[in-house]
């Protein structure tokens, strides 16, 4: 035969765990866990070395940790090993305008205080989150961690899935999950496309330590060419998602911190006192991605191997853990009914739940990010009346502060805080 893996497969029924899972990001790692938790067995398949991710230096980056996601991560045993590095978001200011000519009239101010479940949600560091997930891997028996390690091949057959690994190594299971990003090796190798659209924008991420205490507020700034979100961490720091032109953003990654700061500052502000770098600096393209379809023949796809959206609403790892709830939830009762995990009939009610939710927060944060990324008077007069209008209205509030809570929709056991 020519394919590699159809050998271990023919070999019988012989398998080296429920789920294999590529893709050792923060999805990857949170599924496995929820997994586990429920009982399933798991091999977990990582490119990169445990030391490597273990670093301070590591990636640079925080994520806004919806309520729902935190709630979550307590309820696999995770949270308090991240709370003391967690800052809670109290409330968002949402402003338009231009650099250096301060924000329109009409905003957007949501307080935590208008819904009873407390903090909208919590800024973590990168750093601490992964420390958090690969400890509680190392000490989980029903997980396997493999490290380094990269998939050459996979294919699957009516009982199994299965991944041969540069070492030579097969890993055979009932299903197979791809959480291994954007440009998803699983997904390709299934033939699954996807539908790309670049937003003509690229990043600027950094720590930024600032003089005035940021009081839990998260802010963000639209302007002509991108968003900026400055967004609360622990201590005087906050973090920066400055979203700019491709060629103007090249420009601002080439120049030194004091310079970086220089240009930072008319779209910045003075309200936190004297700012400065505080860290390493890095930078990413943005754009939308969307998969054909989120599950195949024992195969199902998780994050952003499913979806990649703009960071607009800071909603890209609380998607995926939306994701990883629903999956796990779905495997979890299917196993509990004695159903095969990897059959079409299982998998389908996860693509059912999570194809709807996926599709239309990508779409919203597509529309809006084109509706205020641009200069034009007629829909910028229409945006700062739009903002004004929900501002004025409570209830228009609540909902959108539960929006961003992650509160809304179906949401899966471990999103609410259960067990499963």
């Amino acid at each position: 035969m020519d394919n590699p893996i159809h050998p271990a497969i023919l070999g019988g029924m012989n398998y080296d765990c429920d789920i294999s899972i590529v893709g050792g990001g923060l999805n990857g790692c949170a599924l496995a866990i929820a997994l586990a938790s429920g009982g399933l067995s798991v091999t977990l398949i990582d490119s990169l070395a445990v030391d490597a991710v273990q670093e301070d230096s590591f990636d640079g980056r925080s994520y806004a940790l919806a309520l729902a996601s935190k709630r979550l991560l307590s309820a696999v045993g995770l949270w308090d090993d991240v709370a003391k590095d967690a800052q809670p978001m109290l409330e968002i200011k949402v402003t338009d305008g231009r650099a250096g000519e301060g924000p329109s009239p009409f905003w957007m101010h949501f307080d935590h205080t208008e819904i009873e479940e407390g903090p909208m949600g919590f800024m973590v560091e990168d750093r601490h989150l992964r420390r958090a997930f690969l400890s509680k891997i190392s000490k989980t028996d029903s997980i396997t961690h493999l490290t380094p390690e990269t998939v050459v091949a996979q294919s699957v057959d009516q009982t199994s899935a299965a991944v041969v690994l540069a070492s030579g190594k097969t890993v055979r299971s009932r299903l197979l999950a791809g959480c291994d990003g954007r440009r998803s090796g699983v997904a390709e190798r299934a033939g699954i496309g996807r539908s790309f659209k670049d937003y003509g924008q690229t990043a600027l991420v950094a720590a930024i330590g600032h003089e005035l205490p940021h009081n839990g507020i998260a802010h963000q700034f639209f302007m002509p060419a991108g968003p900026l979100a400055i967004l609360p961490l622990s201590g005087n720091r906050s973090s920066i998602v400055w979203a700019e032109t491709h060629d103007r953003a090249a420009e601002l990654s080439e120049l030194s911190d004091e310079a970086f700061i220089e240009a930072l500052r008319p779209a910045f502000g003075d309200f936190l006192g004297d700012i400065h770098v505080a860290g390493a600096r890095f930078s990413y393209p943005l754009n939308l991605t969307l998969a054909d379809r989120l599950v195949d023949e024992r195969m199902v796809l998780v994050g952003d191997a499913a979806h990649g959206v703009h960071p607009i609403a800071g909603q890209g790892l609380n998607l995926g853990l939306r994701d990883v709830g629903a999956l796990a939830q779905v495997l979890v009762d299917a196993r509990r009914r004695g159903e095969d995990i990897g059959s079409e009939a299982v998998l389908v009610r996860y693509e059912e739940w999570r194809r709807f939710d996926t599709t239309t927060l990508a779409l919203a944060t597509n529309s809006f990010n084109g509706l205020f990324s641009n200069d034009n008077p007629i829909l910028r007069a229409g945006r700062d009346i739009g903002m004004g209008l929900v501002n004025a209205f409570p209830a228009l509030r609540r909902n959108f502060i539960r929006e961003a809570a992650g509160l809304t929709g179906d949401l899966p056991r471990l999103l609410q805080g259960r067990s499963l």
